[in-house]
């Protein structure tokens, strides 16, 4: 079989020719769309469910919310371990799924049993969620939003936080590969009714009395529509509450038919929910700022590219002074990290094509071989688009020259020395002559190297059997290794 490919590869040279240009084209397109990253994402297969709930101490999180949340996904398929952290109005529960499950089956298990959970969970106590579909390595994009040093005085931090939580985050969150957009530090506005008790008591009035006020009159409705000249006129009732102004004309009850409102018991003004920490940068005080989280399964490089395009739109939309800037850039990571990966690799190419021209003493012979290096990558990253693995620190890393041209090597220099003894015995050589050459040393030759290189990829077979972090870890690597010497094997057979 290996003598007709090569007979077959000497007598279709232009075959040949096209498979490697095609090797080339296909090879660059792939680069440019297989997945990268600085380093292998070995989060497992997670879901988490999340519940707040502020008034709640941390044994009450545990004994009213955690624990029906465990008992309820203890029992579902494929679950491997299920841990929890109770503290003060905050119960996480992760429930960790076998990695063959896929993303979505084990998150619509939970929400299927999360609808059971919520009531057994008293009314106020929380509504367990479950967490963005992300992973460990989500975080892919942070930033802050400033206000300019001339328009310091035209903006509170309040402000801020509302221009992120109501243009930025809304924005952000239409983004392909943004699952979501956490917004940390400022105060969030609110609206603050002061109620003075003496006031109620005067009137006969209860602080629910109050409640039931503000809930009835801020919502809009509808009232069907009236037919007038063969045209349909629709009523709605508008309620909702748009400024201080409205909340103080509420009235909550009539006291020989004269309205109290809400303006004559309590004092109404803006006001900040309890603050739980702050953000700063630089020393320069409060800001405001955005954590980006990525798809789980999404291409970094990709979304983070989207995410600064949306972001310069966004800042245009801002109010004047106001500005995004960068706190967090992954895309950086990701640059330095293949930055550093392809100068080794050039380096280590350069290396190898110096040692090879000195030891075979031939200058096109050494060239040819260096040249199944590029083109044995290219291979791999057809491959790697192909089977969905990712370019990281560990997969590029795995690559060793020696052991690819090594095949190359052995039929170059057996060619070389072969057309050499002619040359020594003063005979030149016709083309069909150097194509039987050739063919009687690679031959000759092909059946070691061939059997050699199947022997190394053998070795890495079990890595491929690794579960878990460990076969997260290493399994790129090994693949990358084996698409490489799968493209070195090929070349040897045909090109070289």
């Amino acid at each position: 079989m290996i003598n007709k490919i090569i007979d077959f590869s000497i007598n279709n040279k232009f075959i040949i020719g096209l498979l490697t240009l095609t090797i080339i084209g296909a090879g660059i397109w792939s680069m440019t769309k297989v997945p990268i990253d600085a380093v292998p994402d070995i989060t497992n297969n997670q879901v988490q469910v999340i519940t707040q709930a502020p008034n709640l101490g941390t044994e009450d999180i545990e004994q009213i919310v955690t624990y029906p949340i465990e008992v309820a996904m203890s029992n579902l398929p494929d679950v491997k371990e299920i841990r929890s952290i109770s503290r003060f109005g905050l119960s996480v529960v992760t429930i960790v799924f076998d990695d063959d499950m896929g993303t979505y089956l084990p998150r619509q298990l939970v929400a299927e049993k999360l609808n059971e959970v919520k009531g057994q969970i008293p009314e106020g106590f929380g509504e367990p969620t479950m967490g963005p579909i992300s992973t460990g390595l989500g975080e892919i994009y942070q930033y802050t939003l400033k206000v300019a040093p001339e328009f310091k005085d035209n903006y509170t931090i309040a402000d801020l936080r509302s221009m992120q939580d109501w243009i930025v985050q809304r924005q952000m969150a239409m983004v392909e590969g943004v699952v979501e957009v956490n917004a940390i530090g400022g105060k969030i506005k609110q609206y603050e009714v002061a109620v003075d008790p003496n006031d109620l008591n005067s009137i006969g009035l209860t602080i629910t009395d109050v409640f039931n006020a503000l809930e009835a009159n801020n919502q809009n409705t509808g009232g069907a529509y009236i037919e007038k000249n063969h045209q349909a006129n629709f009523i709605r009732g508008e309620g909702l509450v748009r400024s201080l102004e409205d909340i103080k004309k509420i009235t909550v009850k009539n006291i020989n038919n004269i309205p109290v409102t809400i303006g004559d018991i309590a004092t109404v003004q803006f006001g900040s929910a309890i603050r739980y920490g702050a953000l700063t940068q630089d020393g320069e005080g409060e800001v405001v700022g955005g954590l980006v989280m990525m798809l789980k399964g999404a291409n970094s490089n990709d979304v983070i590219a989207n995410v600064k395009e949306r972001m310069a739109q966004i800042e245009k939309s801002l109010p004047e002074g106001v500005i995004i800037e960068p706190l967090l850039d992954r895309s950086k990571l990701i640059g330095e990290t293949t930055s550093t990966v392809t100068t080794n690799l050039i380096e280590g190419a350069l290396i190898v094509i110096f040692v090879l021209i000195f030891l075979l003493g031939n200058w096109r012979g050494g060239l040819i071989v260096a040249s199944t290096i590029p083109l044995s990558l290219l291979f791999a990253f057809i491959l790697m688009n192909v089977f969905d693995v990712w370019v990281n620190l560990m997969s590029l890393g795995a690559i060793d020259f020696g052991i690819i041209v090594d095949g190359a090597v052995i039929i170059v220099e057996s060619t070389v020395f072969l057309i050499a003894s002619q040359v020594l015995k003063k005979r030149q050589l016709t083309m069909k002559e150097r194509d039987k050459v050739a063919s009687t040393a690679s031959k000759k030759m092909m059946n070691a190297a061939f059997f050699g290189q199947l022997i190394i990829l053998i070795v890495f077979l079990p890595i491929l059997a690794l579960q878990g972090i460990e076969g997260k870890m290493f399994k790129p690597m090994a693949l990358t290794f084996i698409f490489a010497m799968i493209g070195a094997m090929v070349l040897c057979l045909t090109y070289v």
